[in-house]
């Protein structure tokens, strides 16, 4: 069995990010990759943000992606809790062991008096830190005597001066050295009070007793990191490093992995469009496209190949693959990848995945007794080879199930008089009027162009097509006849001659 143990640690105080997603995506193939396991971990201490609805979302979107936990608030495991806020006892014998060790301690500084401080060092442009001159000598019994009668503090940790300007260096698998000075990360708060354990304390804490072996996470984590390292060493978890690639060495191994960046190279925001999963997942992406996707925002197997199973990518994955530099999010290369992964579904499976978002744009049901299986299958096989996501079926196939609304200026096939219009319209009438029921799209083709011969075509197949659907871009006429039938096709030319 690998000792290999590996967690994604989200938040519940919004929707499933597209970074979180890929972090969870990246953590999840290096595990399976490795015979490890992944863990779903909630940091739920936040409890005025924390919302279960959003844990919930959380939960659904992954699962949803394929992207399974070994362990989770849901599944249990060996290392329950996995809320921080049922961990909260937990928490609270370590900050009182690095109390009582005088690694940390109680600042009774007001926040009047560190806004000033910040204030002070903006103007002076100073680095933004609180070194705690006032208070970090202050004993324990001193400290709770104050609490006892009333003032209020918060607990930091003691940063050691006597290395305070040493530059200290951790390993990392993607960006290997990394760089800090001590004296730069001040005295930072690890904790509200004894039962409110602040982020940076806390996932030390959950690290270490669920005996993760590799942090993996994005970049933005990276000036947590000497604090968390701090933390460790602090309560004893590190030791130092004898092969010269780093100071310390922590319990776990660090893999910081790159931004996903929006075209523009910034950060992923809102602006560049949609950014939670339950956004791409509204929108009819298949979840095996996304995941495909994400694998490939940063990392790459070293070659040209885009189109990869979960097996493949597990086969394929490796951490020493993954870019140092941010990964763009390029949305039209999801849409031809998520083209790519419908191709591949069966008809029958399809039309059962674009149903519900036929029906919201139709707004009534399409499986009644107007329109039979058989006939839906058949128009969701025309669109198969043109539908980028299953969002746009409603608007590429309505006419298939109610009468078009048509514009009459776009009926003209270039210049077109409407006489010469409605003469094009009742020569494709005449045509078709002729055929049986069940003529087929290649035979009616081929007398259409044999009746047309060496005139231009659009002058007979644009009115026509127009007619049928009242679209500027749909199918070619003869696939649209050969599934609306010869009467639905003679009633719709029928309409567009009378707004002619």
């Amino acid at each position: 069995m690998s000792n290999v143990r590996v967690r994604i640690a989200p938040s519940p105080t919004g929707f499933l990010h597209v970074g979180t997603a890929r972090t969870a995506l990246f953590n999840y193939l290096f595990a399976k990759k490795q015979g490890g396991k992944f863990i779903l971990r909630v940091e739920d201490t936040d409890l005025e943000r924390s919302d279960k609805k959003y844990e919930k979302e959380i939960f659904d979107g992954l699962k949803w992606l394929g992207i399974e936990a070994d362990e989770s608030p849901e599944i249990g495991g060996r290392y329950v809790p996995y809320r921080q806020s049922e961990r909260i006892a937990g928490y609270r014998k370590y900050i009182e062991k690095l109390l009582k060790d005088r690694k940390a301690f109680y600042c009774f500084h007001s926040e009047k008096d560190l806004e000033s401080e910040k204030q002070w060092q903006t103007e002076n442009k100073l680095p933004l830190l609180h070194l705690c001159k006032d208070w970090r000598d202050l004993s324990l019994k001193e400290a709770n005597e104050k609490l006892l009668a009333g003032e209020q503090a918060i607990i930091r940790f003691k940063n050691p001066l006597d290395r305070a300007d040493h530059l200290k260096t951790f390993y990392d698998i993607i960006r290997h050295q990394v760089h800090f000075f001590v004296r730069l990360l001040g005295d930072f708060s690890i904790a509200k009070s004894l039962d409110v354990p602040l982020y940076n304390f806390a996932v030390v804490i959950d690290d270490y007793e669920m005996q993760i072996s590799h942090v993996i996470r994005g970049e933005d984590h990276i000036p947590n990191t000497p604090k968390q390292l701090l933390i460790a060493e602090a309560l004893g978890w590190t030791k130092e490093n004898k092969d010269g690639i780093g100071d310390m060495q922590p319990p776990w191994q660090y893999a910081h992995l790159p931004l996903i960046l929006g075209p523009d190279r910034s950060k992923l925001s809102k602006r560049h469009g949609a950014t939670s999963i339950n956004e791409y997942k509204e929108q009819g992406y298949l979840p095996e496209a996304l995941f495909n996707f994400m694998a490939l925002l940063g990392w790459n197997p070293g070659d040209n190949r885009e189109i990869f199973s979960k097996d493949e990518l597990i086969k394929e994955f490796s951490l020493e693959k993954i870019h140092k530099s941010g990964a763009i999010f390029d949305i039209a290369k999801l849409d031809w990848m998520n083209g790519e992964y419908i191709r591949k579904k069966s008809v029958a499976e399809l039309t059962g995945l674009c149903k519900p978002y036929l029906e919201n744009f139709l707004q009534f049901s399409i499986f009644n007794f107007q329109f039979s299986k058989e006939y839906i299958e058949k128009i969701i096989a025309l669109e198969q080879p043109r539908l980028k996501k299953l969002f746009e079926i409603g608007g590429k196939t309505d006419y298939f199930f109610k009468p078009p609304v048509y514009d009459k200026e776009l009926l003209r096939w270039k210049n077109m008089s409407d006489e010469e219009v409605k003469i094009s319209l009742e020569q494709s009438e005449k045509i078709i009027s002729n055929f049986q029921l069940t003529t087929s799209k290649e035979k009616l083709e081929g007398v259409f162009f044999a009746e047309i011969g060496a005139g231009d075509k659009g002058q007979i197949l644009w009115p026509l097509r127009v007619a049928l659907t009242g679209k500027k871009a749909s199918p070619g006429p003869f696939e649209i006849i050969e599934i609306l039938g010869k009467e639905k096709t003679l009633q719709r030319i029928l309409t567009a001659k009378e707004i002619i």
